[in-house]
């Protein structure tokens, strides 16, 4: 049984004593509805305890400045290999860190340059701009500077006796400009030479003036801004902060425009290009210009077109090499770590990927299974998990967990071939064999929303229009600029537009569902008027808090330079109250018990409490009935945050709301539930924008948007507008080829 990875008895979470053999070196897809139990089994369990038993083979100095790991779980675990997890968190980092640096593909550019580049000015530190050599001085290297918003400064039509410095904390300064005779105090502003508003901004060669009865040196405007707010970070408070905020603009660097290089860098080439040139190009127009490149070096340009093709067939071929990681989404982040892999030698190893198709639209999708299917046939195992039938189709292996979610979840409810899958009757089975109609009863078209033209980013002077009191949907392929065609186009003309995305709830360890849909004061009040007790008592933030962790659930040991260990409270067991809260009861139950509570259950305990059976009951039809009121927000993966976002807003009428990719995280069968849920938003006389690649959810549309026709500067185009039908007619929609 060597060649399966053997799961015996597996109860994490919501799994029932789960017993599975997992195929080794082969592509294995789970499935099965959002809370079933597939994360349970994959990364709670496989990829936790993989990583445990790795960590435990380093010497202890080592193991202390490393991750802990619990054991699952779980009676027994055979044939495990060491793992690799690639899930959808975003790469984050700082301004510092870009693709080129994420990637490696940076270093073997530097040298490249330091090699071959001319003139020749030294080392590959000269070509970077996170190294005083070859940073930026005036940016150190950010590329990005805070400047001071003149307008807020001065106002150009006052003269400096009629008050025209506006900043409060200088106005005095009036006085000493003209008193010393270094500006005239009569004349307006905007009437000024440029050595006047030289002198009145910077004034370097002025030297001491008079200020009463002493001597000062003379600063200008925006040098004793600089001085006083920009250059001194280490003190700086809340209210300098502030003005900062209110004072300044982040604007591109006036020296090196955004390159962040230095000149002598920036004068190197290559053939035609320096170092900034190539990095500011699309990913998919680079391989052919590093191949036409005047070099020798045909070894560092291979590497270098190989790395860059990896990216492309991940559908990030609109990306550019500059592109910060912190501004990736979830999707792109995870496309970019599976690219840095393909790189690497490592054979035998287990690859466990988190719906990969995220963000991706369907042209996308086969470029991104043959990826997998390189990783497998290098002799790795690759487990993933994931909805979209187009990916489900390539696997060797599929395990479907359910039948449905939370505690009716946790089952293995199918193991088998794609094709025996396809005939079989579980949830997934019928939804794959299931089609999808076009949408052939539009709601009428009246009148539309528009916005305003946009050049932004990739666009190209376009404006976008959505017809009211519909369903509107806005696809088109990866980096075409639906997102910033909302962006820059409707919302700057509609900012109280209600946006949905997966970033909506804000989580942490004292938030949790029922404090975000707004239920949580009025539960704590029912317990108060059932027992007589303060209101706060019922809140483990308040007085009800337990007093030996703080109403935390656990305790912190900060055991000097090791990992701060978060253990179980001993005095509450992890229930966060006084223990003397849970005697305390509502219709049987403690707060401890309620907050336990399933969505699903709660709704028929709170059944004749109507305005939290309301809110509860939007949470249920969104399809969130699996989780309990008490857990925490920051818990919820991307799609359950919007969904929960989305509960709040259940039942308003007459508004504007913006989707992003609903259909993130969802089976075939909840993505039905979705489309319910939307029409009777606007079935409510609400306007909804859905931007989204699930071909069922576009089918569903009562008018869609192409963008494109392709990523990047190949995109930034409305290529389509109008019904669903007519859309698969658009020979120059590429969504409409795959509809």
């Amino acid at each position: 049984m060597t060649n399966f990875i053997r799961v015996v008895g597996d109860n994490e979470n919501n799994l029932k004593d789960v017993t599975v053999d997992i195929p080794k070196h082969k592509i294995t897809i789970f499935t099965g509805v959002s809370g079933s139990g597939k994360s349970s089994l994959i990364f709670d369990t496989l990829a936790n305890e993989s990583q445990r038993l790795l960590n435990e083979t380093y010497p202890s100095f080592v193991r202390q400045f490393m991750p802990k790991y619990e054991r699952p779980k779980v009676e027994a675990i055979e044939n495990l290999p060491a793992s690799i997890v690639i899930d959808q968190k975003q790469l984050g980092g700082n301004a510092r860190s870009t693709l080129a640096t994420i990637t490696d593909i940076a270093p073997i550019m530097r040298a490249l340059f330091a090699r071959a580049g001319k003139p020749h000015i030294g080392a590959v530190d000269h070509f970077s701009f996170n190294m005083p050599a070859g940073m930026c001085r005036e940016c150190q290297g950010i590329g990005r500077k805070l400047t001071l918003r003149l307008e807020k400064m001065i106002d150009p039509n006052l003269s400096l006796n009629d008050g025209a410095v506006l900043f409060k904390p200088y106005q005095k300064l009036e006085e000493v400009y003209v008193g010393a005779g270094v500006l005239d105090g009569d004349k307006k502003i905007k009437d000024y030479s440029e050595d006047e508003l030289e002198r009145l901004y910077y004034g370097r060669d002025v030297g001491k003036v008079p200020n009463g009865n002493f001597k000062i040196t003379y600063a200008g405007l925006i040098d004793r801004f600089n001085r006083g707010f920009l250059e001194n970070p280490y003190e700086m408070t809340e209210k300098k902060q502030k003005t900062i905020d209110e004072m300044t603009i982040n604007a591109l660097c006036p020296t090196c425009q955004g390159k962040r290089l230095s000149e002598e860098a920036l004068s190197v080439k290559i053939g035609d290009f320096n170092i900034f040139d190539l990095m500011e190009m699309q990913l998919n127009e680079l391989p052919e210009v590093l191949l036409d490149l005047p070099l020798d070096d045909t070894n560092s340009i291979s590497i270098l077109v190989e790395q860059i093709n990896h990216l492309v067939e991940l559908g990030l071929g609109y990306l550019t090499l500059n592109r910060e990681t912190s501004t990736l989404s979830g999707g792109e982040s995870q496309r970019v770590k599976i690219g840095k892999h393909l790189n690497n030698s490592l054979t035998d190893m287990l690859y466990i990927f988190d719906e990969p198709s995220i963000g991706l639209h369907p042209r996308d999708v086969a470029s991104l299974n043959n990826i997998f299917i390189k990783l497998r046939d290098k002799g790795n195992t690759v487990l993933i998990i994931e909805h979209d039938p187009d990916v489900i189709k390539i696997a060797d292996w599929v395990i479907e967990l359910g039948p449905k979610a939370g505690i009716h979840g946790g089952e293995i409810m199918f193991m088998g071939t794609y094709e025996d899958l396809f005939l079989s009757d579980t949830l997934t089975g019928k939804y794959l064999s299931k089609k999808t109609k076009l949408n052939d009863n539009p709601r009428p078209v009246n009148n539309f929303l528009e916005g305003v033209e946009s050049s932004d980013h990739n666009l190209k002077n376009q404006k976008l229009r959505i017809p009211e009191n519909t369903l509107t949907v806005l696809t088109g392929v990866s980096g075409s600029g639906k997102s910033t065609l909302i962006d820059s186009s409707f919302r700057v003309k509609y900012p109280n537009a209600v946006f949905v995305d997966q970033s909506g709830v804000n989580g942490n360890s004292r938030s949790n569902s029922a404090t975000f849909i707004g239920i949580m004061e009025p539960i704590r009040k029912l317990f108060s008027k059932e027992t007589g007790q303060k209101v706060n008592l019922f809140s483990y933030n308040s007085a009800g808090a337990c007093e030996f962790c703080g109403g935390k659930g656990y305790t912190e040991s900060s055991l000097a330079f090791m990992e701060t260990v978060h253990e179980t409270c001993e005095v509450c067991g992890g229930k966060r109250y006084k223990l003397e809260v849970l005697d305390y009861r509502y219709k049987g139950r403690n707060i401890v018990d309620v907050l336990d509570l399933t969505i699903e259950e709660a709704t028929e305990f709170f059944y004749e409490v109507p305005m939290i059976r309301k809110a509860i009951k939007a949470l249920n039809e969104l399809g969130l009935g699996y989780i309990s009121l008490g857990q925490a927000t920051s818990t919820l993966s991307g799609g359950e945050k919007q969904r929960l976002k989305l509960a709040t807003e259940f039942y308003q009428k007459g508004s504007i709301y913006i989707l992003d990719e609903p259909s993130t995280g969802l089976h075939l069968s909840d993505i039905e539930r979705l489309i319910k849920i939307i029409n009777h938003f606007v079935d409510n006389g609400n306007t909804v924008i859905v931007i989204e690649h699930q071909s069922d959810i576009i089918k569903q549309g009562d008018w869609i948007i192409d963008v494109g026709p392709d990523g990047g500067d190949a995109g930034g185009r409305i290529v389509f507008e109008g019904t669903v039908g007519d859309l698969k007619n658009c020979k120059f929609s590429t969504t409409a080829k795959y509809l």
